[in-house]
């Protein structure tokens, strides 16, 4: 069976899997899925924290969660990781091109306020306050009919194009939804190793160097420079168990040097997580690049 979480869209989610062939469900597993058709409908796990539970428990369950990007991991997807089961682990990354419009009862209309749900906002929010438009939020369970009856005769919908309610057309601007390029998605699944890889991939590894002390980040970054990866991303966060936990990603040659560098971490009493171990040497699009103005330039 596939899942996703009750904020995210199901039509973007069920188009991930069904794109690229996902499904939780083992070769030669007698598990049925719980939805009638995958493709369109993945089964709602509720919130991130209780997704994440159900496919820690459950066999044959995977999940669809939005990454943010395999290069910037989404703050909140690696926090949620690292809280969760260890055997939580993201294995495949993919794009999928945004399906939201920006739609009226009327030619011309939709003075009144924007109705949109939780990953609208996420995906489109900066366009639409851009053409000076202030979303109204509802929960992305809220049905299709009661979004209408929010929006009123002279409200609007952003909504996925596959559910746009009938006879209502385009607003001036809708095309703009798009702009941010495509949504990136991954596939959360429970194992007891990360996959075996030998072509690069991109890895998300967490750790909490084993004292906290001046230079100690200093020594575990050294390990993952020597272990001759990329390193792309690093955030830290604060430890309810003491030092800092540091959040990293990093293009990994090969499996063989993953299991170098965990190896090493653990002779350093290095605890650590690998969260994601994503196929693929490059992801393009890449992140959106800041353009920094720096003191004294």
């Amino acid at each position: 069976m596939l899942g996703r979480t009750s904020r995210e869209s199901p039509v973007h989610a069920a188009l991930a899997a069904h794109q690229h062939g996902w499904s939780g469900v083992a070769v030669g597993s007698p598990v049925l899925s719980a939805v009638p058709d995958e493709s369109v409908e993945l089964l709602d796990l509720g919130s991130t924290e209780q997704t994440l539970a159900t496919v820690a428990d459950i066999d044959d369950l995977a999940a669809v969660v939005h990454l943010g990007h395999p290069e910037q991991p989404s703050p909140s997807l690696e926090q949620a990781l690292l809280d969760g089961d260890p055997s939580l682990i993201v294995t495949a990354a993919v794009t999928v091109a945004p399906r939201w419009v920006w739609v009226s009862p009327r030619p011309g209309g939709g003075a009144g306020q924007v109705v949109v749900d939780e990953a609208g906002v996420r995906d489109c929010a900066d366009v639409l306050r851009g053409m000076g438009v202030s979303p109204r939020l509802v929960p992305t369970a809220t049905s299709l009919e009661e979004r209408v009856a929010l929006a009123g005769e002279h409200g609007s919908l952003v909504v996925e194009d596959t559910r746009v309610p009938a006879g209502w057309t385009a607003m001036a601007g809708s095309d703009r939804l798009g702009e941010r390029g495509p949504v990136w998605y991954g596939l959360l699944e429970s194992r007891a190793d990360w996959p075996r890889f030998i072509d690069p991939a991109q890895v998300w590894l967490a750790f909490g160097p084993s004292a906290d002390h001046r230079g100690s980040l200093r020594h575990t970054l050294s390990v993952i420079d020597d272990a001759g990866v990329d390193l792309q991303h690093l955030r830290s966060h604060p430890s309810a168990q003491g030092p800092h936990v540091f959040f990293t990603s990093f293009r990994c040659p090969s499996v063989d040097a993953l299991d170098a560098l965990v190896a090493e971490l653990d002779a350093r009493g290095v605890a650590h997580r690998t969260l994601a171990v994503l196929p693929g040497g490059h992801f393009e699009p890449g992140p959106d690049p800041l353009a920094p103005r720096w003191a004294g330039a």
